[in-house]
Parts: structure tokens; sequence; C-alpha cells
């Protein structure tokens, strides 16, 4: 199950934000994220990880349904790079 912005609200209700100002905090924290990578920059969250904004060039491909071969344009796309911390505790390895 995927961890959602309700379930984010809720886990910052239950450590004492009130639910309005954990709505307006995850909202304004997803606004920075996306306004942050839309202008092309890395958003790098210490002990988490790197948002990173990547260029995919025109490239070649086809629809499968029919088979007819297409340009795909260029386009951006944003990857995530783990921290070693995160590795770290996602195996088991945080003492």
């Amino acid at each position: 199950m995927a961890l959602t912005k309700a379930d984010l609200v809720e886990s910052l209700a239950e450590r004492g934000y009130r639910r309005k100002e954990a709505v307006e905090l995850v909202e304004t924290m997803l606004e920075i994220l996306k306004e942050t990578l839309a202008r092309g920059e890395d958003v790098l969250v210490s002990g988490f990880g790197k948002f990173c904004m990547k260029r995919k060039r025109t490239r070649r491909g086809r629809n499968p349904q029919s088979g007819e071969n297409l340009v795909l344009p260029e386009r951006r796309v944003v990857t995530f790079k783990y921290s070693s911390v995160l590795r770290d505790k996602i195996n088991g390895n945080s003492d």
C-alpha cells in the first residue's frame, strides 16, 4: 500500500500538529518540490535522498498496438537517488 498525502497529514496530526496546519505543511512542501524541479534544480534531502531532473533525448519508439514507428520528443523526467542512510534503514542495517 502506498503512502498518500492523507496519510502524511494523519501522521503529522498524530505528532501534535492541528489538521489544518498539517494539510498546509504537506501541500506547501510538495509545491516547493514541484517548483524547484520545474526550474531544473535538484532537491537534496539529507538522510533521505536526492530528486534529480534528467533530460531524455528525442528517440525512436514504436506503438506496440499498431506496430507504427514513432519519434518520441525530448522530455524531462524526475529520478530519485536514495541516500546510504535510507538504504541502510530499508535493509535493516541501521544501528
